[in-house]
């Protein structure tokens, strides 16, 4: 029980938002705390899989009953980003203990982080046009609605009979923090009381990804998946795709009050930018710029943060770039700690973010930061104060996630431990 007295508003006069409920997919498990729990232990979700023209890759792969939350009729007319989507939100919404029975559908919101959408259900209407002498009668009806950019949150909508605003963020691999952003942005604006917000990718059942990675030189590999994506190790050569989801309950302090709502955390701060730069590679410049107006918004100091969790992709200069800039920025804080969740289960493009924040959040709880997965030999370039290789024990009060992607887009967001 909260007390009466609580501030609702923050320094800035802004309503306060908190988080309230997490449902996730992920290829370390389907709920935080099971995703928590093998990353503490240290496990890899990464496997060899086959995938089309490409043949056997390392890969992370989600595994949930698509059909619990929704018919196998609906299921085969939507999207593999939907089923995620629609799984998701159903945990998050039981996290949260809301019946949505019990309030107003007009007020809720959805919004949801992506990289691309519509890509397998493209590849897999190509593939049986080829295999049928390119007859377009065969080409499905169900093809328009399925690869809209909309489809993830509007199928979340269609299931739950959600009639608020709904819509996807394309914001490359900073789509899941941008999905949290623009949650709290439509709370504090009014639009809406609950918004469901995150990030979601089904880029591990499309070979094009793999193809594209391949020809950039970028796609890792070897012969034991586990190790197939390990940054920050001196041997790291480039990133294994995953598929994931997670969905934020969020909600403005005042109302997750009322109803006596379990509260998890707080966001206190993000900044999003861009570099200008170049197409792929990044700037740490910016980078830099980013996480300081992040620190900035919340009022906290560098040396406030206890875990910087690292975009780490595991590319060679995506992460000696990214440790520059959080080498600058955290270069004189002793008490924050570094840590990457990519090693573990690869990189969930649009769900990268929200997931790793996920992975993180149980800090606040357990007192515990969970290490980094892969690194044998620390590459030199990447070897910052603070990096956490081993899980340690640490009271934690404040995350900063890092989420970077292609066109140069950067984001990072600030969560607090809740103090009423």
């Amino acid at each position: 029980m909260y007390s009466s007295q609580t501030n609702c508003k923050n320094s800035h006069g802004l309503d306060r938002v908190v988080i309230t409920g997490v449902g996730l997919t992920s290829p370390l498990g389907n709920s935080m705390p099971e995703l928590r729990q093998n990353l503490l232990a240290g496990k890899s979700g990464i496997v060899h899989n086959e995938i089309r023209h490409m043949g056997k890759v390392a890969v992370g792969l989600c595994r949930f009953d698509e059909t619990q939350y929704q018919t196998k009729k609906n299921r085969k007319r939507g999207t593999r980003a939907g089923a995620i989507s629609i799984f998701c939100a159903h945990e998050a919404l039981n996290s949260a203990r809301i019946s949505l029975e019990n309030i107003d559908r007009s007020r809720v919101g959805v919004y949801l982080g992506i990289t691309e959408h519509g890509n397998v259900e493209t590849e897999n209407e190509i593939h049986e046009l080829y295999q049928n002498k390119l007859d377009t009668s065969l080409w499905s009806h169900h093809h328009n609605p399925r690869t809209v950019a909309n489809s993830p949150a509007g199928e979340v909508t269609l299931n739950l009979g959600i009639t608020g605003p709904h819509y996807t963020i394309g914001a490359a691999c900073a789509a899941g923090n941008l999905g949290l952003i623009q949650g709290l942005q439509m709370l504090r604006l009014g639009e809406v009381d609950v918004a469901l917000a995150g990030g979601i990718s089904e880029s591990a059942q499309t070979f094009g990804i793999f193809a594209a990675f391949a020809s950039q030189g970028a796609l890792g590999h070897h012969d034991d998946p586990a190790m197939a994506t390990r940054p920050l190790d001196k041997s790291r050569n480039g990133i294994v795709v995953s598929e994931g989801g997670c969905i934020y309950v969020l909600e403005r302090l005042e109302n997750a009050l009322k109803r006596n709502s379990p509260i998890l955390a707080e966001i206190v701060g993000y900044h999003c930018n861009s570099d200008a730069t170049d197409f792929v590679l990044p700037n740490s410049g910016r980078q830099i710029e980013c996480m300081r107006k992040a620190l900035a918004m919340a009022h906290v100091d560098a040396s406030d943060i206890d875990i910087v969790s690292m975009h780490a992709t595991g590319t060679t200069m995506g992460d000696i770039q990214e440790c520059e800039a959080v080498g600058s920025v955290f270069s004189n804080s002793d008490k924050t700690k570094i840590n990457c969740t990519k090693g573990f289960i690869g990189h969930a493009m649009g769900a990268a973010g929200a997931l790793e924040l996920a992975g993180n959040l149980p800090s606040f709880t357990d007192d515990t930061i969970h290490g980094c997965h892969g690194i044998g030999q620390l590459d030199a370039k990447c070897a910052l104060p603070g990096l956490t290789i081993e899980s340690l024990k640490k009271p934690c009060s404040l995350i900063l996630n890092n989420s970077f992607g292609m066109l140069g887009i950067n984001s990072s967001l600030i969560i607090k431990k809740f103090v009423s």
